[in-house]
């Protein structure tokens, strides 16, 4: 009895895995819970049979004085464990590493035909063939590798062991594995294997565990490292990282074709995983496709601090928030910049129109909406409009969205804000709708046992939320704004500081206007803090992004009410680091 295997676990590989949770752990959901345990179960059912077998057959061994005791088929518990703690620790980096990447947008149509959308295509069957040819070639090296019965059976067993499984998992997922950033791919395959091998060659130094030497080739990737525990490290992380990116594939596709899955779970059955990856890559989507990657475009280009927040949602919710967004963001472009007032009107009514047919007839509207859509708007808005998730949202708060933009049109004939009721009613249209819908959204997607009053009730208080964060942006733009022939703070503030409309226009950081901007803030953050704890009673998976979401634009108010705050492009910005500062102090309260 000793504890030399042991206490590898409690020097090298139990800390990163408490390092790593530590880390993580603000983030952590359900389904994050699932993908590691599911992938823990396999790794663990699949391996005991072959470990079992290398030690019964004296490939492997481990002398008596350096484990515990206790064994399962032979096999330590230490190494059982091992099992364990290296699936656990190689799942979650990788979950840490591909969080921010919006998978979906990965996912690519593989045509036979030329289409109307694109050419043939079918490049990515090629390389899925080629992928499996490499690998069956391996299968069969290490069929001949056993059958020798030789130097070569250690290699062996780890090829007919490993490479059937990465066969399977790369004819299912090799979409994600050839196509998502190295992120999300080879990082976190490698940093786990680099750190196995030091740990592998400490251990074979020491005599944790043994070799027979007429198994192995004797070859050395560098001293004290066999090649064949190489290999093995390599192959399992390899196998780790596939069954986690087959698993995201499946998670991809349930969540992004709604025409094939209409009602996915948040925790989907193994079943349905397996039904999702067997799809053909033929039947997708690609108008679908075009409208995320198209929204994730707007997203990075348009709003930094939403694309940080973004990234903490997952699944169906973080697809809709990013259609939601790029709805919004391209029937404002539309509206702002047309090259008239009466042009902005005709978009307006256009958009009107837009809502009435999406909103009308089941039977008829989806024809009717392509067909509109495809007439009255230019090529590369269509598809805002075309993948707007209307069957999840209710129609009034994009009614009142364009309400807004009306009264963004009414600057051209007079101030249409006049009072702080009417700058409240101008929040409410063009951001209190916003996190309107959010919520709307949240409670579509996520169960919940709140009634029905409850959910009405936290949805309005994130309708004043978003006033609130309105309130910072005007706070934030009025340099901006000015330079556009806008001034969004009330005349009647203007006049008790002295000030009048075109003043404001001609010198927008003149003396008083920080005051009217203190003032603004005040408000802001009045609201803020009356509509926050709403946030609490949102289902467990959208507290925290709602949260992040929140703070990160709220950090604008608070950089604004600090003296030689940075400017840029006449806006008040955030550093980098201190907005991914606020998202990280705001998952872990």
């Amino acid at each position: 009895m000793g504890f030399d295997y042991a206490l590898v676990h409690v020097k090298y590989t139990v800390p990163p895995a408490l390092l790593l949770t530590l880390f993580y752990r603000p983030l952590f959901t359900r389904l994050d819970v699932y993908k590691i345990f599911f992938l823990v179960t396999i790794a663990v059912v699949s391996t005991i049979p072959w470990d079992s077998y290398l030690i019964r057959t004296g490939i492997w061994s481990y002398p008596s004085h350096v484990i515990v005791g206790p064994k399962l088929f032979e096999i330590p518990s230490e190494e059982v464990f091992f099992f364990v703690i290296q699936t656990y620790n190689t799942s979650l980096l990788y979950i840490i590493l591909s969080r921010p990447t919006f998978q979906p947008a990965y996912l690519r149509v593989e045509r036979q035909k030329s289409h109307p959308l694109g050419p043939c295509n079918q490049q990515w069957r090629w390389y899925k063939r080629l992928g499996q040819l490499v690998l069956a070639v391996s299968i069969g090296w290490g069929s001949h590798l056993v059958v020798d019965n030789g130097v070569g059976t250690y290699t062996g067993l780890i090829l007919i062991w490993a490479v059937p499984f990465l066969l399977l998992l790369w004819s299912l997922a090799y979409q994600f594995i050839l196509g998502l950033p190295l992120s999300n791919t080879l990082l976190p395959i490698a940093l786990p294997t680099l750190y196995l091998w030091v740990i592998d060659t400490l251990a074979l130094k020491r005599g944790t565990w043994v070799i027979s030497s007429g198994t192995k080739f004797g070859i050395h990737l560098w001293d004290g490292l066999e090649i064949e525990e190489a290999l093995f490290f390599l192959l399992t992380n390899t196998l780790i990282v596939f069954g986690q990116l087959a698993f995201d594939n499946a998670l991809a596709i349930l969540y992004t074709f709604p025409q094939l899955f209409p009602r996915p779970t948040v925790l989907p059955s193994p079943i349905a995983l397996i039904n999702a990856l067997c799809i053909s890559a033929s039947r997708y989507d690609e108008a679908r496709l075009i409208g995320l990657q198209e929204a994730v475009t707007r997203l990075k280009r348009k709003s930094r601090s939403f694309y940080l927040a973004s990234s903490t949602f997952q699944g169906q919710l973080r697809s809709d928030l990013m259609l939601l967004y790029s709805f919004c963001r391209v029937a404002d472009d539309l509206v702002d910049n047309a090259s008239s007032a009466e042009d902005a009107k005709q978009w307006i009514a256009r958009l009107q129109r837009f809502l009435d047919i999406a909103y009308g007839s089941a039977e008829k509207a989806d024809k009717s909406v392509k067909q509109y859509v495809t007439d009255s708007f230019p090529q590369d808005t269509r598809s805002a409009l075309l993948q707007l998730p209307c069957s999840r949202l209710s129609r009034q708060p994009l009614q009142d969205l364009l309400r807004g933009f009306d009264m963004d049109l009414a600057f051209n004939r007079a101030p249409p804000i006049q009072t702080d009721a009417d700058l409240e009613v101008y929040a409410q249209r063009v951001a209190g709708t916003v996190a309107q819908m959010c919520n709307e959204l949240i409670f579509h997607i996520y169960c919940t046992s709140l009634s029905l009053e409850d959910q009405r009730r936290i949805i309005q208080s994130g309708n004043r939320m978003g006033i609130a964060l309105q309130y910072v942006n005007i706070a934030r733009d009025i340099s901006v704004d000015a330079k556009i022939g806008r001034v969004y703070l009330p005349t009647t503030w203007l006049k008790a500081a002295g000030k009048t409309y075109r003043s404001v226009l001609h010198d927008p950081e003149g003396t008083g206007v920080e005051e009217l901007r203190t003032k603004l803030l005040d408000k802001a953050f009045a609201l803020y803090e009356n509509a926050r704890d709403a946030i609490d009673e949102l289902p467990a998976e959208a507290r925290g992004p709602i949260r992040v979401a929140v703070e990160s634009y709220m950090e604008i108010g608070r950089v604004l009410r600090q003296k030689g705050y940075a400017v840029k492009a006449g806006r008040a910005t955030v550093p980098r680091w201190r907005r991914i500062g606020v998202a990280w102090k705001t998952l872990n309260q």
